[in-house]
């Protein structure tokens, strides 16, 4: 019953910057963090950053100093603000939420394309 709607996704310049943003809806209880992951073609899914119910942080080695994760005061939007792009940037970005209080629920987003060209 819970959804998650990325947007923001897109084709960018390198250098250029990007802000992603992540709708959810539905009966969620008991949030524990929401995140953004990566894909690139023929590679692992991988955490870019991720922000808990408290507002702690957490980033990816690859995108530290250039995303930043944020939510709004309802905490059901997510948002990912990518500068300083980069070709291997390149990727579907997905994302997830962990819910359930002490049930362990996981909704994942159907993913939005960034593509960064040299």
């Amino acid at each position: 019953q819970v959804q998650l709607v990325e947007s923001g996704g897109g084709s960018v310049h390198a250098g250029g910057s990007l802000r992603l943003s992540c709708a959810a809806s539905g009966s969620i209880f008991g949030l524990k963090y929401m995140g953004w992951y990566r894909q690139a073609a023929g590679s692992q899914r991988d955490l870019v950053a991720a922000i808990t119910s408290d507002g702690r942080t957490s980033y990816g080695y690859s995108v530290k100093g250039r995303a930043t994760i944020s939510r709004n005061d309802a905490k059901n939007t997510v948002y990912l603000q990518m500068n300083s792009l980069k070709p291997e940037d390149t990727a579907v970005y997905y994302c997830r939420v962990n819910w359930g209080g002490s049930i362990d629920y996981n909704t994942w987003g159907q993913g939005t394309q960034v593509t960064v060209s040299s």
